[in-house]
Parts: structure tokens; sequence; C-alpha cells
């Protein structure tokens, strides 16, 4: 869509980004969808705060502050809530975990389960961290992904990025200024006091774990301070973290605004959201004062709740003529706020998609939601996906298939404790007679001769995720396509 269409749509549904959006919305099917929540503009409001104006700001600040919430939850879980079972380690501390995601692990909607994690959670508020990371062997992916508390990516270290020479790094606040320190080869910057990060390390098979297990020994994260050979600064105030919202109460509790105050305190505002924060002070969020949901009038509570419908209706409606048909892919979604250019939208959907994904010069993946007809999966069909001779995903390391179910978008306890097919079990795989491929996405068993090739899905309904790490061009250009899933007689 060119700028003179832009224009054309902003003059005729007017400025203000909620009615803009809610507007657009209805011409579902077309791209201006995503014209309309590529940013989101204030609007000149009267002192007083109506229920209809808190009910448009109210849908931009869900939009606006998903990530933010649900990422919460994510690592609320990781780092701070030592009795959970997926905790992994405190604040700035390296936690190398040499095994794949399972269904156990509930944290994470649509996890990768083709590779070990390691993964740091950054407080950032008074000392940069140093990451050191060993030469890793020619032939095996690794990267590190940094994602700041808007899901917003940082940057990388790994293959892709730095190669896979040995090195250090820096990761910094927002009020850091100091100079590169001797030996670290690059610093990224985060625009929030804390920050996550996570290290990826190809798996080539069940035997070459303890290969990937000398690659995680040689990760090592520390404070600048203890790098340098300096005292460490004077610690940074404790926090008490309030508790996070489940993934459904995230989408229908007031409490939802709260969390987002309380995080925002944390993220000082970009020069670009200044007007928008004030905006969001209107309801009380950004104010970094304690929000108290339960004394608000009940006309507001009813605006505000209306408000976050408005959004993930939004959501809802988009996902299912956008997403579902290819429209918009996970490419849109990830990446910087350069890149994203505030797509609020954008970034709202690739967090309740699937949660700190790459970007596309990482990974692509191409999803799968309908079958070739249009229709919903659902584990009590059967269905192929065959990639005719020669046209395997195109792939700088490697590709998978993972199974999901709906609408958690969590892996799924089966018989044989098969959650994808990854790229490395190629051998194993029987092929074609031409010499195709062709996997079964099924919830009985396929019968012996098509085990190997077999993808166990859940009863109900489910979506498929394939992940291409390292895309080659044809992958990105459109030269290749995912071939579609086909509903099986």
């Amino acid at each position: 869509m060119g700028d003179a269409e832009k224009v054309a749509i902003m003059q005729k549904y007017g400025p203000t980004w909620g009615d803009l959006n809610r507007r657009i919305v209805l011409l579902a099917g077309t791209a201006l969808i995503v014209t309309a929540v590529s940013g989101i503009r204030s609007a000149s409001l009267a002192q007083a705060t109506t229920p209809s104006e808190a009910r448009a700001i109210a849908e931009e600040a869900t939009i606006y502050g998903f990530p933010m919430v649900d990422s919460y939850r994510v690592q609320y879980a990781y780092f701070i809530d030592k009795t959970n079972p997926e905790y992994k380690a405190p604040w700035n501390a390296l936690k190398n975990v040499l095994k794949l995601y399972s269904p156990d692990d509930r944290a994470v909607q649509a996890v990768n389960t083709d590779v070990p994690f390691s993964f740091v959670g950054a407080d950032l508020r008074t000392d940069p961290l140093v990451i050191t990371v060993p030469e890793v062997e020619k032939d095996r992916y690794y990267s590190v992904q940094f994602v700041d508390m808007y899901t917003y990516i940082l940057g990388y270290i790994g293959t892709r990025a730095t190669g896979n020479s040995a090195g250090r790094f820096l990761l910094a606040g927002p009020n850091w200024k100091g100079e590169t320190p001797l030996g670290v080869k690059h610093v990224l910057h985060s625009e929030t006091e804390f920050a996550f990060f996570q290290f990826r390390t190809q798996l080539k098979g069940p035997a070459d774990l303890e290969n990937v297990k000398r690659v995680q020994d040689g990760y090592k994260v520390q404070p600048l301070s203890a790098y340098l050979g300096q005292p460490a600064p004077k610690p940074a105030p404790s926090v008490a973290f309030p508790q996070p919202l489940t993934p459904e109460a995230e989408r229908t509790s007031l409490e939802f605004f709260t969390l987002l105050n309380f995080l925002l305190q944390f993220a000082p505002a970009h020069p670009s959201e200044t007007d928008l924060r004030a905006r969001f002070g209107r309801i009380g969020v950004g104010t970094y004062k304690p929000l108290d949901v339960a004394s608000l009038a009940p006309e507001m509570k009813e605006a505000l709740l209306a408000g976050m419908a408005d959004a993930w209706a939004d959501y809802e409606q988009a996902k299912k003529t956008l997403v579902d048909t290819g429209k918009l892919t996970t490419g849109d979604v990830f990446g910087t706020r350069e890149y994203l250019k505030n797509n609020y939208f954008y970034r709202m959907m690739g967090a309740a998609l699937g949660i700190y994904g790459n970007p596309k010069e990482e990974s692509i993946y191409p999803s799968y939601f309908v079958d070739r007809d249009g229709k919903p999966l659902d584990g009590n069909n059967r269905y192929t996906l065959r990639f005719a001779p020669g046209q395997l995903p195109p792939v700088g390391a490697f590709w998978s298939v993972t199974m999901y179910e709906l609408p958690s978008i969590l892996l799924v306890r089966n018989p044989i404790n098969r959650y994808s097919i990854n790229s490395t079990r190629l051998p194993e795989l029987k092929k074609d007679a031409d010499g195709g491929l062709t996997l079964y996405l099924q919830n009985e068993p396929p019968g012996k001769d098509k085990e190997a090739n077999w993808l166990p899905a859940p009863k109900g309904p489910f979506e498929a995720t394939m992940r291409l790490y390292l895309p080659k061009p044809e992958a990105l250009d459109g030269r290749w396509k995912a071939p579609p899933l086909e509903k099986a007689n």
C-alpha cells in the first residue's frame, strides 16, 4: 500500500486512532487493517475523561501494553517466583537448560522444541552485563536474542549476527553512558531497565547432548564491575513485584492496567511516545503511581473493559483475515522498534502468537491454522504435509514442524513424546516413491509404515508451526512457499 493510499484512508476515517481502528477493522480481508494499527496518534481531549474517551484509551493501552504484561508473566515465573516449577535463576544469573521444551513447560506459548535454551533475566538499573560466548563449531547454529520489556528485539550474538568465533559483548540499560570496555566487541542498548535474553544452541539428536553441554558451559554472564575488577555499584532499590495475571485474565481483568502501570515505571518514555504516555495517564496508566481499579466508578470500569474487548476483537479479526490467510506473516511482527515503526498492533500480535519470536533474517515461521480449503484444523481429522522432490524448506541451519493445541498454543502430551519433526531427523524419515517427503499430522497413528513421519495431533483444535532457521533468500522473497496442509480422505 502506497503513502497516498495511507493518507487517503486517514483523511477518510479521521485522526483518532481508536475510532479509526474500529472502522478499518470492518474492512476485514484487506491489508488496510495493518495501516490502521501501525501507530497510535494522540487526540485532543477535554480535561475530564468521559467513558467513551476512556474506552478508546483503554483499547490503545491494551494493544500497546499486552506484550509487556505477558512478558512479565513469563519472567515472573522464570526469575522471580522460586516456587514455580519453571523457575530458572535470579536476575543477572545464567541458567543453562540441557533439555528440550515439553508439555510440562507452560509459561511460554508456541515454544521451540528444537534446541536447548539458556536464560538470563537482566536487571540493568545499576550495572551493565558482559556476555561471553565461546568458539562454536562452524556447522552448529547458535544465537543469543536480546529483548526489552516491550518485547522489541535489541540485537543478536551468534551464527548469523556475529559468527561462531568467541567474543565478549555488553548489554546496557537506559541510564548507562560509559565507553565500550576493552575486550568487548559490541554494546547492545536496552530502552528499559529490565530485559531478557536467551541462548539457542542447536541439538543434532539425542547423542549430541554432551556436545551442546560443552557449548553451554562456555557461556558466561557477569556484571561489568566484576568484569573490570571494580567494586560493585550501590544496589538498586528492591522491587515488590506483583503477582502476574493468567493468560486468560490478561484479556479480561482490569488488573491488566494496574500491572501495565507498574511496568512502565521501568520503561522511560521514548521521545516518539511522550504524547501517547500522557494520553494513557488519562486513565491512570503511566503515572507511576499505584492504580486502584477497584475504586473506579462503575461506568469507568465498564468503559475500560469495553476498550479491552475492542482490542481483542481487533486481534481476532486480524488473525482470521490476515494471519490465517497468510497476508500477514511472522516476518512482519517481530523486530526492533525501528523495524516495526512503533506498530503496536504488530507487536501485540507477535506476543500473542509466539512471544519472543525471531525476526525474519534469523528465522521465519510459516504457520498452519487452516487447511488448504480454509477450514480450521482439528485432530479428529487426518492431514498430510507433503514436500515435493527438491522442495524441502531452504535453510542455512535447520527446519522443523511443531504441533500445538489451541487455544493455549502449548504442547500437548502424546504417546510417542514427539512434539516436532526436525530436519536433523531426515535420515530416519521415510521418503515418498518420487523422493518427496510426506508428514502425517493426526491424532491416531497412521500405521507402522508411516509412523516415522507422524506428528501426533491433539483430539481437538490445533495449529502447526514450521520454523526455518537462517532462511535462504528464496524462502524470504517468496520463490519457495510452504506447501498447504491437506485434509486426507
